[in-house]
């Protein structure tokens, strides 16, 4: 007897036309939810009030991703792989309080501190956007 591809568990190709619509839904549902919280977040740090703060760099790290594209001519006869990067920098400062937080820097700001430097720092939301170092 042949398989019969009405059912999604029994044999052929009915159970994986159900699976993909559904795997390519929630794959999509995924990347526009991640859209809109980079979204939220940016107009989040973006609108917040820019304040001065007195504190004291105690760290810095950075953080890089890499991504490989691949690309596929149509012919087939070669392909070619692409690399992107991006780093992010981040500046801890410790305030008077003992209190730190750490803060991405948009401003290029990182190049300009060492650790131990004191100062002003002007931040908006999780960003660095200055610092003024005491002398």
């Amino acid at each position: 007897m042949a398989p019969s591809f009405d059912s999604p568990f029994e044999g052929g190709f009915g159970f994986m036309f159900m699976l993909v619509p559904i795997l390519v839904g929630i794959i999509f549902a995924i990347v526009i939810v991640g859209i809109i919280w980079s979204a939220v977040r940016y107009f989040k740090n973006a609108s917040a009030p820019r304040e001065s703060v007195y504190a004291r760099v105690v760290a810095k790290r950075m953080d890089v991703r890499t991504h490989t594209h691949t690309h596929h001519h149509p012919a087939g006869e070669h392909m070619h792989a692409t690399r992107s990067s991006r780093t992010h920098y981040f500046i801890t400062l410790e305030f008077e309080d003992g209190q730190r937080r750490e803060y991405l820097d948009t401003k290029n700001v990182y190049g300009l501190v060492v650790e131990g430097d004191e100062g002003y720092a002007a931040v908006q939301g999780d960003w660095i956007v200055a610092f003024e170092r005491n002398r």
